[in-house]
């Protein structure tokens, strides 16, 4: 009897693996008091040198570029705070079925949060694709949503939606906008050092996300939300979460190619529109939900986890794909003027 051919190479991804890794990490040991705090300030710090080394290693006419790919703003801006807030919506036919009202609440409100700006940039330049437009529709989203998130809570959700949070506004800046920009600024004497090192980039681009998965994750295991819904409960979430993320990963990736966006603008439109930021959704969720934020905060807590993973796996299986310019080049290969002569018919 022949015995079944093990593949050489398990089809198991090494950052897969490490994300899991970090997220059991957090279960076991989570962050508590001063360890809390650092872990907090290291991912603090993780995002702002991510975003210096962008900004070194950018120049100044791709940044500008980048700005004035308006289509590609406007599309992620409609993906995040119009087509996610009606899919929202419309999952409130899963109440009581699959999810509680309270549950629910927390859904809908995972759908107004703006886009993840670190997470979408490093999978953008993982996959190739177009990297400033990505910082550009990214801030543009988190600038956004620090108004529009509350006034959408508000009309959708009802009660208290806070405000405009010169915070909030305070926080990008410093940590987003001036890293940029000192980078930029230095350029001309460290750029060239990046552009030769981009392997340095790639340990920040996952160092950043990974530590940005323990600190939350360390939050969540602290503040007990884990133990306040049923085991039953929390699948069908997870489902309806998984389903979520499937739909708008399947309209981001195909929307944009009917719209006539090329490979490296639909992949930035993919990373950048399918996510939701849970650096930006903690802080509102307190002000929105007040005692209650624990348990509001589940669904995008669950949803921030699910969509690095899946994301994850997408950014390094179209680091695989082949560039356009190289499928011509094969193209070209096979011209028929090189093509071998048919035969003549006797």
């Amino acid at each position: 009897m022949r015995r079944p051919h093990l593949p050489a190479r398990l089809p198991l991804d090494p950052y897969i693996l490490a994300l899991l890794a970090t997220v059991g990490l957090a279960a076991l040991l989570p962050a508590r008091g001063p360890a809390a705090t650092a872990a907090d300030l290291a991912s603090t710090a993780a995002v702002a040198l991510l975003f210096f080394l962008y900004g070194a290693r950018l120049s100044t006419r791709e940044a500008l570029d980048g700005l004035r790919h308006w289509r590609l703003h406007l599309t992620v801006l409609a993906c995040t705070f119009v087509l996610f807030p009606l899919l929202g919506l419309a999952a409130r036919g899963l109440v009581p079925g699959l999810l509680t009202t309270p549950l629910y609440g927390g859904l809908l409100f995972l759908c107004l949060v703006p886009s993840t700006v670190q997470s979408s940039i490093a999978f953008t330049s993982i996959a190739r694709g177009n990297v400033p437009a990505a910082i550009c529709a990214g801030s543009f989203s988190s600038l956004a949503g620090i108004v529009l998130t509350p006034l959408l809570a508000a009309g959708l959700l009802g009660g208290d939606a806070g405000g405009f949070s010169l915070d909030s506004l305070l926080k990008i800046t410093v940590q987003l906008l001036l890293p940029f920009l000192l980078g930029q600024a230095l350029r001309p004497w460290v750029g060239g050092f990046l552009v030769r090192h981009k392997q340095v980039l790639g340990y920040v681009d996952r160092g950043s996300i990974l530590l940005v998965v323990y600190s939350a994750f360390s939050a969540g295991v602290v503040a007990g939300i884990w133990h306040q819904v049923s085991l039953p409960r929390l699948a069908a979430l997870m489902l309806v979460e998984a389903v979520l993320l499937a739909v708008m990963l399947l309209a981001t990736w195909y929307g944009a190619a009917r719209l006539g966006f090329g490979r490296a603008d639909r992949i930035a439109i993919q990373f950048a529109g399918s996510k939701k930021s849970l650096a930006a959704g903690l802080p509102m969720a307190s002000v929105l939900f007040g005692a209650h934020a624990a348990l509001a905060v589940l669904p995008l807590m669950l949803f921030h986890q699910m969509q690095l993973m899946v994301c994850a796996v997408i950014a390094r299986r179209r680091a695989q794909d082949p560039l356009p310019e190289l499928a011509a080049d094969r193209v070209a290969d096979v011209s028929p003027a090189r093509q071998r002569p048919a035969p003549r018919a006797r």
